[in-house]
Order: C-alpha cells, then structure tokens, then sequence
C-alpha cells in the first residue's frame, strides 16, 4: 500500500506542473494575440503593408508586361535607340580624333620648321667684319 501512495502524489504533481504550464503558455498566447492586434493597428504596420502592396502591384505589372510582349518591344526599342547613341558617339570620336591628329601635325611641322631653321643658322659662317 505504501508504494500506491507514493505514485499519487508524484502524478499529482507532475499535472500540477502541467496545469501550470498550459495556463503560462495560454496567457502568452493571450499576450501574443493582443500585441498583434495592437500592431496591426499601428500607423508604421499600416505604412508597410501599402507599400508591400504598391511594390506587389508593380511586380504583378511588369509581369503582365513581360507576358504580353511588351516588355520585349520596349527592350528593342532601348537597344535601338542605345545602338543609334553608341554610333553618333563613335562618329564624334572618330572627328575628334582626326582633328587631334591633324592638330598635332601642324604642331610637329612648326617644331620641324624651327629646327631646320636653327641647324641652318648654326651651318652659315658668321660673316666676320674684316
């Protein structure tokens, strides 16, 4: 009988511990629920949920766009258009390029010239005055 004894007690024990762990974890899903309601009532909570929306919205869109063709039409366009930039560019340089190149010759003629001019006035004698 002495053993009978000894095991009830250690039950009840045990589920008293269980009662108290259940009603500590009820109140805090309690705590939990409220915060939540609490936040979803906030102004910050409010401001994030539109515009996840607003970015959801935009997504959805160039989704469509890119299922229905547009997207690809509008990519060859800007290919196009980056295209017929990238030429004129290349034009501009090519000018530039000759100009800088047509620039420096007549600089190195002049420097050419002022040489040669040099080299013959250190040839010519001096005419000495006897």
């Amino acid at each position: 009988m002495e053993e009978n004894t000894k095991k009830e007690p250690e039950n009840q024990e045990k589920e008293s511990l269980l009662d108290k762990a259940k009603k500590l974890a009820d109140k805090a899903d309690d705590f939990i629920d409220e915060n939540v309601e609490k936040l979803k009532k906030s102004k910050a909570f409010g401001s994030v949920t539109e515009a996840f929306d607003k970015a959801g919205d935009f997504v959805e869109d160039k989704v469509e766009d890119i299922k229905s063709g547009e997207a690809k039409e509008k990519l060859k366009a800007f290919a196009d258009k980056a295209g017929d930039k990238a030429e004129e560019t290349l034009l501009k340089a090519k000018k530039f390029g000759k100009n800088l190149a047509d620039k420096t010759a007549d600089k190195l003629e002049d420097i050419a010239a002022d040489i040669r001019k040099k080299n013959k006035e250190e040839k010519e004698p001096e005419n000495p005055e006897a």
